[in-house]
């Protein structure tokens, strides 16, 4: 088994880490005696246990140790049902007082954006670097764990601290935490079961062959349309440009580099405007703790979504096609 793989498989063995200190915490704060503790602590765990040891041979290097993927299902659908009766509740976390987070923020100033940063750095850095070797997902994930070190470096807290914080954001998030994993799982079971030629069919009657400039509107603002249902244009793309791209674009004499390109970013554009991508509408949201979580973020970038759809179309049109 090559490298990359035996080492994603830790990093989804430290994001166990973090749901297991969850449950940890959830079970032992005695005060809450209400039910939700319980189904609480069970929904962590369970998400933990999927992380941690679907695979457990290939934390060495052994495929043939780990869960088979039927009871990984059954576990999944535990947590969607756990999910929808609403029994997933944030735990209480000890947080240090508003005045002492005051007077850290006017101590450490700007720098405390450098682990951020550093993220995007490290991670561009290390890929780099060791791309056939890593991957970019290692890459990302090493990048994190730096970036962890040096906000601990500029913060001087402590890894109860970090765990804790962790915790919260985690809980803070909630059960969404699994909707895009949830969402890239779905998009490859329509690609298996044939949902792109379904809507290449129901296009086809509608919209006939031979119109480039057709083919590129339909399918950019089916990427949009597709990802705003699914929450997640990699979902989208496989399924829409099998059904949309690749017959009424591509097949038209768009250059598929070009379009393939131009129509994933395209699916972005939906990204923005769902509730569905509820890692990059829904999360920011919660941790900034504003009014209106679930539409004040979509709204605000609404008008961005619209003029970068507009920008694909005419791109992809000048850009795939020799005129």
């Amino acid at each position: 088994m090559a490298l990359k793989e035996i080492l994603t498989e830790w990093l989804y063995v430290l994001c166990a880490l973090v749901c297991f200190y969850s449950v940890y915490g959830t079970l032992r704060d005695a005060k809450n005696t209400h039910w939700t503790r319980w189904t609480t602590a069970l929904f962590w765990g369970l998400l933990g246990v999927t992380f941690a040891f679907a695979r457990v041979g290939a934390l060495w290097g052994d495929k043939t140790i780990l869960i088979p993927n039927n009871i990984i299902g059954y576990l999944i659908l535990v947590l969607t049902v756990l999910a929808a009766i609403n029994s997933i509740k944030v735990g209480k976390v000890d947080e240090s007082t508003p005045e002492f987070k005051q007077a850290a923020s006017k101590k450490i100033g700007n720098v405390i954006f450098l682990p951020a940063l550093g993220l995007g750095v490290l991670t561009f850095i290390v890929a780099q670097i060791w791309t056939k070797e890593l991957g970019s997902l290692v890459a990302l994930g090493v990048a994190a764990l730096l970036s962890t070190v040096i906000g601990l470096w500029i913060t001087k807290g402590t890894p109860r601290q970090l765990m804790d914080d962790g915790r919260r954001l985690l809980e803070l998030v909630g059960p969404l935490s699994i909707l895009p994993q949830l969402l890239a799982a779905l998009g490859a079971v329509f690609a298996a079961a044939g949902v792109g030629k379904v809507i290449s069919d129901g296009i086809s009657v509608v919209i006939p062959k031979g119109d480039p400039l057709v083919g590129v509107i339909v399918y950019v603002l089916a990427m949009a349309l597709f990802t705003i249902i699914m929450g997640n244009a990699f979902a989208a793309f496989a399924v829409i440009t099998i059904g949309i791209g690749i017959p009424f674009v591509i097949a038209q004499g768009g250059n598929p580099v070009v379009v393939a390109a131009l129509g994933l970013t395209a699916g972005y554009c939906g990204t923005l405007i769902t509730p569905m991508a509820a890692n990059f509408n829904i999360v920011p949201a919660s941790i900034l703790e504003i009014k209106d979580k679930k539409w004040g973020v979509i709204l605000y970038q609404l008008p961005i979504s619209i003029i970068f759809l507009v920008i694909h179309i005419v791109a992809m049109y000048f850009l795939a096609f020799n005129h």
